[in-house]
C-alpha cells in the first residue's frame, strides 16, 4: 500500500500533519483567498476533493503558495513569548498546513494514478522542493526547542494518554530526522535528502516508462493457445487502446503478465514474457535503474551515519515493532528454510508432470507458474480458469461490502454526482448506524500513467481534536478490464488483493481518535500490513463464497465441492509464493546492510551473490527485481521494510486464530474487540500494546508456520 507518512515516504507527498480543516492560526481564512488546490474541502458528505477544479498547471504555485502559508503559521508558533505547552506548541502545529497538505494529497493521487508527461515534468521539479521544505520545518530549532521542552515535561503534565503519544510521537520524528544535529550535519542532510528525491522520482519515471513502452504483441491465434475466452478479451481491449485493432497485447505490469505466465502453453512466448516483466528498468538503456540505485544506497547509508547509525537498515527499524534488523532477518531465514523445503516438493511435482507429458524440459522461472497450475488441477480438481468464472469482480466487491456491514456494521452506498480523478472511479458513502462515517473511492482498472500494482490512499485522515472530520480513503488496483458489456473477471489472487486494501481502507475509515498525526494507518510500518492481512480472510468464508461468487453466464453460486477444495488447496503453492517474497525482502535487508558512502553497489550483482548465499532455488527469482522494486527505491517508505509483510503476518495468522477459537469469523464479540482494539485506535496506542489487547497476550510466531503449512519447529 502507500500509507500516509510524515515525511519522505510516500508518492504521495503529505507535510507533517494531516487534517483538512483550517488553520489554527487566528485569520487565516479572513486574509488569504485559496484556489481549489489548498481550500478546505466543503459540501455533501462532510466535504469532498474537488476533482473537477483541478488544473495541472495549479500544482506548482499552489504548493509554494501553501509552504509559505506553513511558514507563517510555524513563525507564529516559534515567535510567541508564552513557554511552550502542548496547546501552543503540539496542538498549533498538529494543525498546522493543512491547506498544504489539501495540495500535497492531490499532486500525490495524480503523480500515482494520472501520472503523463506533462505530470511527471511537475513531480520532477517539485519532489525535491518538497524534501527541501520538510528539511527546513525539520531543521527549524525554535520549533524542536519548543516541541523538545514539552516532551520533556510530558510525564509532569497533565496529559492524557493520546496527548502523551503524540508529544512522542512529534519528538522522535524530529530528533531520527536530525533536529538536533549541528548546522554542518543539518546541510548535509538537506543536499542529500534533495538528491533522494530528485533520484526517486527519476526511477519511479523509469520503471512506468519501461511498464508502457514494453508489451508483448500475440499475433494471430496460435499464440493465444491455453488462454481463456476472458483473458483473451482483455488483451484484445489492450490492443486496441494501443492501436493494435486485430492483435492482442499483454501490457508489462502483473495483472496482465501473471495470467498469462499462469496459462499460456506457449513456452516461448512465456520466456519472452517473462523476461520482459523481470528486466523493468534494466535494459541498459535510458530507463535503466541500476545507477540510481548505486546512488540512493550511498545517500542513505551517508545519512543515516550523520543521524548516528551505521547503516539505512538500522535507522529505519529503530521506529518500528522488529527493532533490529538482526531481529527481522531472524524470523524471515526461519521461515526462508521452511519455504525453500516446500519449493524443492513443488518442483519435484512439477517436474513429474512435465516429464510424462514428454516436455523434455527442466523447470524454469517462466514454466512455474505454468506447472503449478497443472499440479493443483492434478492434486485437488481445481481449474483456476473455472474458479475465475465465480469471480466477477463487481460482485466479490459486494461481497466485500458484506463482510465490512457483519463484521464492522458498516454500509457502503454509491454516491453519484461528485467529482472524481478519472471516470473509472466510484465513490461510495460509508455509514454505521445511519450516519457517515467516511467516503470510500475506488479505481479498478489498468491504464497508462497509473502505478502498476494495487494500493490504499488516505485523502483525507480522520481526526476530532477541533471539528469532527472523517476520513477519505480510496483503493487503486490495475485489473485488465472486460469485453464491453460483460463482467471483468479477476483471479482468485486478485479477489484475495482486493479484501487486502479494503483492509487498509477499513483501517483508515475506523480510525477513533483525536489527533490526525496518530489516525488510521499512521502506525509503525510493520504494523500496518496486519489489520489489511486479516481481513482477506473473510474472503474464504463460505458466507462471502456462497452470496457473491456467481457464474458470471448462469448467474449460480459456486458448488459447494469446489468451495471445499479451494478450502483443501488453502497453503498449496505456499513454498513458491513465501520464497518469491522473501527472497526480496532478505534481498532489501543485506543491500542496505552492506552499502556504504563510498563504494557503488552493482544492483544486479548484489542479487547474484545473495541468492546463492541463502540458497535461492534457480526456478524462482526476487518477486521485485531490483531495477523494478518500488517499494524500497522510489521513495524511503519500505526500504529496509520489505520484511513487514511477513512480520505483520506473524499477528494476522495469531489473530485469526481467535475467530477460529470463538467458532467464527463473524463471532460478535471477536468482531467488535478487533474493531475496538485495532482499527480504531490508530497509532494512539503501541502496537504491541494494541496486539495484547486483543489477543490478551503477546504473538505466537508459530500460528505463521501453521497458517502456510510449513512445519513448526
Amino acid at each position: 500500500m502507500n500509507r500516509r507518512t510524515f515525511l519522505k515516504g510516500s508518492a504521495a507527498v503529505v507535510m507533517l500533519s494531516g487534517g483538512f480543516a483550517m488553520s489554527l492560526t487566528k485569520g487565516l481564512a479572513e486574509t488569504v483567498t485559496l484556489g481549489p488546490l489548498l481550500a478546505t474541502w466543503t459540501g455533501d458528505h462532510n466535504g469532498f476533493p474537488k476533482f473537477d477544479l483541478v488544473k495541472i498547471s495549479d500544482f506548482k504555485p499552489s504548493i509554494l503558495k501553501g509552504m509559505d502559508l506553513k511558514r507563517e503559521q510555524i513563525k507564529a508558533i516559534t515567535s510567541q513569548k508564552d513557554a511552550p505547552t502542548f496547546e501552543n506548541t503540539i496542538v498549533a502545529f498538529e494543525d498546522a498546513g493543512r491547506p498544504l497538505s489539501n495540495a500535497s494529497r492531490f499532486f500525490g493521487i495524480y503523480t500515482s494514478t494520472m501520472n503523463d508527461k506533462p505530470m511527471q515534468a511537475i513531480e520532477t521539479e517539485m519532489t525535491p522542493l518538497f524534501a527541501k521544505f520538510d528539511d527546513e520545518v525539520i531543521q527549524n530549532d525554535e520549533l524542536f526547542q519548543r516541541i523538545k521542552t514539552v516532551y520533556e515535561a510530558r510525564e509532569k503534565s497533565d496529559l492524557t494518554n493520546e496527548q502523551k503519544r503524540l508529544v512522542e510521537v512529534y519528538y522522535k520524528l524530529f530528533t531520527r530526522q536530525g533536529a538536533g544535529l549541528d548546522a554542518e550535519k543539518k546541510k548535509r542532510l538537506r543536499e542529500i535528502n534533495e538528491k533522494l528525491a530528485t533520484i526517486f522520482t527519476n526511477f519511479r519515471h523509469n520503471q512506468l516508462a519501461d511498464e508502457e513502452k514494453y508489451t508483448l504483441v500475440l499475433e494471430n491465434e496460435a499464440d493465444l493457445a491455453g488462454l481463456s475466452d476472458s483473458l483473451r478479451e482483455a488483451a484484445a481491449a489492450s490492443a486496441e487502446s494501443h492501436k493494435m485493432k486485430g492483435k492482442w497485447v499483454i501490457t508489462n505490469t502483473r495483472s496482465s503478465m501473471e495470467p498469462f505466465l499462469t496459462f499460456s502453453t506457449r513456452r516461448d512466448l512465456r520466456e519472452k514474457g517473462w523476461r520482459m516483466w523481470t528486466r523493468r528498468g534494466d535494459n541498459n538503456d535510458a530507463n535503466d535503474n541500476k545507477k540510481n540505485i548505486g546512488e540512493i544506497l550511498k545517500l542513505r547509508t551517508e545519512r543515516a551515519r550523520i543521524l548516528g547509525f551505521n547503516t539505512h537498515a538500522d535507522w529505519s527499524l529503530d521506529d518500528c515493532m522488529a527493532k533490529t534488523p538482526e531481529n527481522a532477518m531472524k524470523l524471515m531465514m526461519r521461515v526462508w528454510a521452511a519455504s525453500t523445503n516446500r519449493v524443492k516438493e513443488e518442483v519435484a511435482d512439477m517436474q513429474k508432470i512435465a516429464d510424462a507429458e514428454g516436455a523434455n524440459i527442466t523447470i524454469e522461472p517462466w514454466d512455474y507458474r505454468f506447472y503449478a497450475e497443472k499440479v493443483r488441477k492434478a492434486k485437488y480438481d481445481i481449474d483456476q480458469n473455472e474458479v475465475k468464472q465465480y469471480l466477477q469482480l463487481d460482485k466479490i466487491r459486494e461481497g466485500m461490502f458484506w463482510a465490512a456491514k457483519q463484521v464492522y456494521g458498516l454500509d457502503m452506498v454509491k454516491v453519484d454526482g461528485l467529482p472524481v480523478v478519472h471516470p473509472d472511479v466510484t465513490v461510495y458513502e460509508v455509514q454505521r448506524d445511519g450516519k457517515q462515517i467516511g467516503l470510500w473511492y475506488f479505481d479498478p482498472y489498468a491504464r497508462d500513467g497509473k502505478n502498476s500494482g494495487a494500493w490504499m490512499s488516505e485523502y483525507r485522515t480522520q481526526e476530532k481534536f477541533k471539528d469532527n472530520i472523517t476520513p477519505i480513503v480510496s483503493n487503486n488496483c490495475n485489473y485488465m478490464k472486460g469485453k464491453a458489456g460483460e463482467p471483468t473477471l479477476i483471479s482468485w489472487d486478485d479477489a484475495n488483493t482486493l479484501f487486502h486494501e479494503f483492509g487498509h481502507a477499513l483501517h483508515g475509515l475506523q480510525s477513533n481518535v483525536n489527533y490526525p498525526s496518530l489516525a488510521g494507518t499512521s502506525v509503525k510500518r510493520d504494523f500496518v500490513e496486519f489489520p489489511s492481512q486479516v481481513n482477506e480472510r473473510w474472503l474464504l468464508t463460505r458466507e462471502v463464497l456462497s452470496k457473491f461468487a456467481l457464474h458470471c453466464k448462469t448467474g449460480k453460486p459456486i458448488p459447494e465441492e469446489l468451495i471445499a477444495k479451494i478450502e483443501k488447496a488453502k497453503t498449496f503453492n505456499q513454498g513458491f509464493s513465501t520464497t518469491e517474497y522473501l527472497a526480496s525482502a532478505i534481498y532489501d535487508m543485506k543491500i542496505h546492510l552492506a552499502a556504504t558512502p563510498d563504494k557503488t553497489i552493482d544492483p544486479d550483482e548484489f542479487e547474484k551473490v545473495t541468492m546463492t548465499e541463502i540458497g535461492c532455488p534457480k526456478e524462482i527469482v526476487m518477486r521485485h527485481r531490483p531495477t523494478a522494486f518500488g517499494h524500497i527505491f522510489s521513495d524511503d517508505g519500505y526500504a529496509s521494510g520489505y520484511y513487514s509483510y511477513i512480520w505483520a503476518d506473524t499477528m494476522s495468522a495469531d489473530a485469526s486464530e481467535a475467530f477460529i477459537e470463538a467458532g467464527s469469523f463473524y463471532d460478535r464479540k471477536t468482531c467488535d474487540r478487533f474493531r475496538d482494539t485495532i482499527f480504531s485506535v490508530g497509532n494512539s496506542v503501541a502496537p504491541d500494546v494494541a496486539f495484547r489487547n486483543f489477543r490478551g497476550r503477546d504473538v505466537d510466531t508459530n500460528a505463521l508456520m501453521r497458517d502456510r503449512g510449513f512445519p513448526v519447529s
